[in-house]
């Protein structure tokens, strides 16, 4: 037995909501520098605001890992994790609400029943990740437009910190800018939540059903790979239309609908696929280390307090 075994008793909600936090923390910690090239990646083709909001032009950058290399070498190693801050803010405020809820909302779908059918699973997803949209959509717009400021020229930079980026959103564009991209994000997240969690508890189940594995890190690896792979071939067109509408200058696109139609028409369908190469790196490894830790960082918070009562 590798790591914590399950513990007698069923973590709490509390356990669950903190533990999921911290967790996806950890998680974006070790994969933001995957992250911040997908969204470069992503965001690649409008070259008609590059140069007024500080981006580099669409032909700088090949590939994932050449897209690591050329910001390295032109902007720094510390590009790679600009928007940190609001990054791990993100996950804290958005992970906690649409994994660490994810149990109890099915709960409650399902009135304490054994039984949990796909379509529960499915609505618990959506309804924990408009949750976590709903608090967290300001954290989000912050991380993207900092991880696509360059920071090779002083002079084209948007924000000078993680505090002063809210304050200038909100100055500029009024509060509802900081909540810009809500719509598509929250489509965003109703699939990656869905899949994601849907997905990894499928897989998980099937193989302690099917099996000799038992509920440890190799369960919960393959498991979290699996759902990795998922979400990724399923969520890409929405992540990149929503990463490019969240990043835009105001008035760039008239809407979320405009700004796809505008990607389709002047790049065509694989546009939409943008960084997924490195949306799959990220999500893959990502899940990998947020679903094993979470696992792990429950049983070790039961574990330290074995009296925690279970709660839905």
């Amino acid at each position: 037995m590798v790591g914590f075994g399950p513990a007698d008793v069923p973590p709490s909600a509390a356990v669950k909501f903190v533990g999921a936090g911290t967790a996806a923390c950890i998680a974006d910690l070790l994969t933001f520098p995957l992250d911040t090239a997908k969204v470069r990646l992503q965001i690649q083709g409008e070259a008609a605001a590059s140069a007024s909001i500080g981006r580099v032009p669409a032909s700088m950058y090949r590939g994932v890992f050449g897209t690591i290399i050329t910001m390295v070498r032109t902007e720094g190693p510390l590009s790679l994790y600009s928007g940190l801050v609001a990054g791990l803010q993100r996950q804290m405020s958005f992970a906690s609400v649409r994994i660490g809820l994810y149990d109890s909302v099915k709960q409650f779908y399902t009135r304490g029943s054994d039984h949990v059918s796909i379509g529960t699973r499915l609505l618990a997803g959506s309804t924990t990740g408009a949750m976590a949209v709903a608090l967290a959509q300001p954290t989000d717009v912050v991380k993207i437009r900092f991880q696509a400021q360059t920071r090779s020229n002083e002079h084209t930079k948007r924000y000078c910190g993680t505090i002063d980026a809210y304050k200038t959103i909100a100055k500029e564009e009024g509060v509802r800018g900081l909540w810009k991209g809500t719509g598509p994000n929250i489509a965003r997240s109703a699939i990656v939540n869905c899949t994601e969690l849907v997905t990894y508890d499928f897989i998980k189940d099937m193989l302690l059903k099917s099996t000799p594995l038992t509920d440890n890190l190799p369960c919960h690896f393959v498991s979290a790979f699996g759902a990795g792979l998922c979400t990724t071939v399923i969520a890409s067109p929405v992540d990149v239309v929503k990463t490019r509408y969240m990043n835009s200058a105001p008035g760039q696109y008239g809407s979320v609908l405009n700004c796809a139609a505008v990607m389709m028409t002047k790049e065509g369908p694989f546009a939409f696929y943008k960084g997924f190469m490195p949306s799959f790196l990220r999500l893959g490894s990502w899940n990998v280390v947020m679903f094993v830790t979470y696992e792990q960082l429950k049983r070790a918070m039961m574990a330290a307090n074995p009296n925690s009562s279970t709660s839905v």
